[in-house]
């Protein structure tokens, strides 16, 4: 049987190699490792005008990790413990996410990639989890993961795919959703009770989840992602 081919959404930043130091798409290879190892075969998309055109050609889009998302695309004003943002990345993956929405493409959006989706559908950010939440335990700060629980509703398709309802995590965020975007249903929540996954109601398969399982040894989200993307789309 073909192996679904899976969209994934690259981050536009400076980058050094070798004797070169600028602009480049990259992909931290442990999202691209996930999908091989799931059974699909993962296809880098830039961040450039008119990507989203070729999610035509592709059986499933997923929407990595990165920096924080333009609070003005969701009507608030900058907190000032915000990254900087990137205009073209905030436009290119929302367009992607879009038009995979339109053509009901499986999808799964990792961390930002789940923020995204939230906001998309008309959601709201918290824009730095501490003010929330009291503590720090959802990043272990920059570059290191920290560990946490995360509680499944046992009907959801992330329960289904990891045979749990409990999962201890690698967490390295510091916002979250807030308000749920039209049509967004919770399936997973921290002890804290931050929301830390989401299904779409009335989709064929679009889940996000809050932590970064291209960190963690399992399959299992990426695994859904895969399945997912092999069953032909019913006609519209």
């Amino acid at each position: 049987m073909t192996k679904p081919v899976i969209g994934v959404s690259a981050y536009a930043e400076k980058a050094r190699w070798a004797a070169w130091d600028m602009p480049a798409s990259v992909v931290p290879q442990r999202y691209l490792d996930k999908v091989l190892a799931a059974g699909g075969i993962p296809v880098i998309l830039p961040a450039v005008p008119a990507i989203s055109r070729v999610l035509a050609r592709l059986d499933g889009l997923m929407l990595v990790g990165g920096g924080d998302l333009d609070p003005v695309r969701y009507g608030a004003v900058p907190h000032p413990r915000n990254g900087p943002v990137n205009a073209v990345r905030d436009e290119a993956e929302t367009a992607l996410l879009e038009e995979a929405l339109e053509q009901r493409l499986p999808i799964l959006g990792i961390c930002r990639g789940m923020q995204l989706l939230n906001v998309v559908l008309g959601g709201t950010l918290h824009q730095h989890v501490p003010d929330v939440v009291g503590h720090e335990g959802h990043s272990g700060g920059d570059g290191v993961f920290a560990r946490h629980a995360v509680h499944l509703h046992p009907r959801c398709v992330l329960a289904r795919a990891t045979n749990r309802t409990t999962l201890e995590v690698p967490s390295l965020h510091h916002q979250a959703i807030d308000q749920l975007g039209d049509g967004l249903t919770p399936c997973a929540w921290a002890d804290d009770g931050l929301i830390e996954a989401v299904e779409l109601e009335g989709h064929p398969f679009t889940v996000g989840v809050q932590w970064h399982p291209e960190a963690d040894e399992g399959v299992g989200v990426f695994a859904a992602l895969v399945s997912a993307a092999a069953i032909p789309s019913p006609a519209m």
